[in-house]
């Protein structure tokens, strides 16, 4: 008899400190697909439901596919939304019953207004629904809240390893194996979870992160361990599970991934100031940038202004980056992508080549600075722009290429943080042509970036995504952390 799989998908990542509301019209912009989005051409939002549609497929099982829906990171979810696009999703998985198993791709940030824990709540529900044995499985990014109604009501739960995320397919293919296992017979999955008391942002690209990320690789699949995860955490959401946790899932015995949980979570706590990353301030990235720039043979120096990461929930419209730049009268330098649609639509109406008075980004509140007053010339146009984020396409919508005093700024229409350089080469602007580039993400810009980048440089603005977690103004995560503690394990 055909084993049968029921999939769906709710992505977005909350920071309850940003002014953005997240309603539906965000997701509208990003992706709503109602049961059909594996029929739809592939994007960073379906791309593990597509994974798991041909994983099924070759087993010959039947699938009941669900909701596919993405949000641009932002503030809290309106609570409709996140009310009918769970109610839809369990009204299909009603329908489709009864079901051999359940995968579902989640963010594990989300939260909407009323609810804190928007995954904890999706997953209790659909456990209500098919009941104590049904495999449910759940991908999670790993800037994700770890919770104790997670844990609960999901058999297994899989988060990407790497960031930027280039392994989100490679996680779903792992998670539908340990869940057909399950659906199966051939295995017992069983969770255990290890609270390193820590609130950080951390790369897997340098050392020893990436050491510590291999070492996770290297035990899935050995000595009863299925697979480890971390979750990073995502410092910018005030809920009670806010930090950094491990997780381990062994194959019928809770006591060897406890062991192993709790073996990596103190392997990382050990390693916490080693792997805590350096962030420069404005005049000290663009100081080393103009150094390292003055070797004509290299690439552009890159600099992240990661405090206005609209993958973050920040508005992607600061100006902090840009006044100091014409304050310090820097030329040859690139900044963006700008999140700003009324300057791409006067861009659009004065037409390529014209040249006007353009008021720039310091549109969405004190995070976003002041407005920048340009004379500039509109360099290049295009409608419908995209950049690539793994090999997904990411939409910028209408978008613009200006220069002014010897600046280049890239504008969009549709938020989204900077993944990769051919949004700007859509517009006609040859991306190894500055020797600087200043761009609006924490990491994720890394895979696009790195490789014609003569030199990576982090820098931290007075944007909406402050790296001073130390005073992080919490009001529901209880007990101690690091680095406000320097050790929260002592009584």
């Amino acid at each position: 008899m055909a084993m049968k799989m029921f999939m769906a998908a709710l992505d977005t990542e909350t920071n309850t400190f940003a002014p953005l509301p997240t309603g539906a019209l965000a997701f509208a912009e990003g992706f709503v697909a109602h049961g059909n989005a594996t029929s739809l051409p592939e994007n960073y939002c379906s791309a593990q439901l597509y994974v798991w549609r041909r994983r099924a497929e070759a087993l010959g099982w039947d699938i009941a596919e669900s909701l596919c829906a993405y949000a641009e990171p932002g503030g809290i979810t309106a609570r409709p939304v996140y009310e009918g696009f769970r109610d839809e999703i369990l009204a299909d998985l009603g329908r489709a019953m009864p079901v051999d198993a359940v995968l579902l791709a989640l963010h594990g940030a989300m939260v909407a207004d009323g609810y804190d824990d928007c995954e904890g709540d999706l997953l209790a529900a659909v456990r209500a629904v098919v009941g104590p044995d049904v495999p449910v499985g759940a991908e999670l990014d790993l800037h994700c809240h770890l919770t104790d109604a997670m844990m609960q009501a999901a058999t297994v739960l899989v988060a990407y390893k790497e960031y930027p995320h280039i392994d989100m397919p490679e996680r779903a293919d792992h998670l539908f194996t340990l869940i057909a296992d399950a659906a199966m017979g051939r295995t017992k999955p069983v969770m255990a979870a290890y609270d390193c008391r820590m609130i950080g942002s951390f790369r897997p690209t340098a050392q020893p992160m990436r050491g510590f990320v291999d070492q996770m690789i290297a035990q899935e699949g050995r000595d009863g361990i299925l697979s480890v995860s971390l979750a990073h955490g995502f410092p910018w959401g005030d809920v009670a599970d806010v930090g950094v946790k491990t997780w381990a899932v062994a194959d019928g015995d809770p006591d060897r991934a406890a062991a192993v949980a709790r073996h990596f979570g103190e392997t990382l706590f050990a390693l916490r100031k080693e792997v805590a990353p350096v962030f420069l301030s404005i005049d000290a990235a663009l100081e080393v940038a103009l150094d390292l720039s003055a070797d004509a043979a290299g690439g552009p120096v890159v600099i992240a202004d990661v405090a206005d990461n609209p993958g973050g929930g920040a508005p992607g419209d600061s100006t902090f980056f840009l006044a100091r730049v014409r304050e310090r009268g820097i030329s040859g330098i690139m900044l963006g992508y700008f999140w700003d649609p009324i300057a791409v639509r006067f861009c659009f109406e004065a037409g390529l080549g014209a040249a006007l008075d353009l008021r720039i980004g310091g549109k969405c509140g004190v995070a976003s600075g002041a407005p920048v007053d340009l004379r500039v010339t509109v360099m290049g146009l295009a409608e419908q722009v995209t950049q690539r984020f793994g090999a997904a396409p990411v939409a910028m919508g209408p978008s613009a290429w200006v220069r002014a005093e010897g600046i280049d700024l890239v504008l969009c229409s549709l938020r989204t943080q900077t993944f990769h350089p051919e949004g700007m080469a859509a517009l006609g602007l040859d991306p190894t042509t500055p020797r600087i580039m200043v761009v609006k993400s924490i990491q994720h810009f890394h895979a696009g970036f790195a490789p014609i980048a003569s030199e990576i440089l982090y820098a931290s603005s007075p944007g909406a995504l402050s790296q001073d977690f130390a005073r992080f103004a919490y009001t529901k995560r209880s007990g101690r952390y690091w680095p406000r503690d320097e050790d929260p394990f002592l009584p």
